[in-house]
């Protein structure tokens, strides 16, 4: 049975910083792209950032571009996302996702419950 569980959210003030993470039981994450989404209260899911299989390359969305950085240990089988300079609009639940392919491909149809991120003073 696939299990990812995400970690690391909270309340922290604007500035602030948080580490999310990912652990997947039953699943390799290492053998698949894998990203993290948001989806804060009344608005559509984003697409936060996303690390490749293959060599690793990293991609993120313009709006936490130099803020946040995706990272995975394979020994661990769990993905990282650090965010720095956190901002009121980067409240959201967080989850972590793994998709078909490569970063540009479709959503595997594995969720776990997420983790709430909430910036605010």
């Amino acid at each position: 049975q696939v299990q990812f569980v995400e970690s690391g959210g909270g309340l922290v003030q604007p500035g602030g910083s948080l580490r999310l993470s990912c652990a997947a039981s039953g699943f390799t994450l290492a053998d698949y792209a894998i990203g993290w989404v948001r989806q804060a209260p009344g608005k559509e899911r984003e697409g936060v950032s996303c690390i490749s299989s293959s060599d690793g390359s990293t991609y993120y969305a313009n709006s936490v571009k130099g803020r946040f950085t995706i990272s995975r240990d394979n020994a661990k089988n769990t993905v990282y996302l650090q965010m720095n300079s956190l901002k009121p609009e980067d409240t959201a639940v967080y989850y972590c996702v793994a998709y078909w392919g490569t970063c540009a491909g479709r959503i595997m149809n594995y969720w776990g419950k997420g983790t709430l991120v909430t910036v605010s003073s």
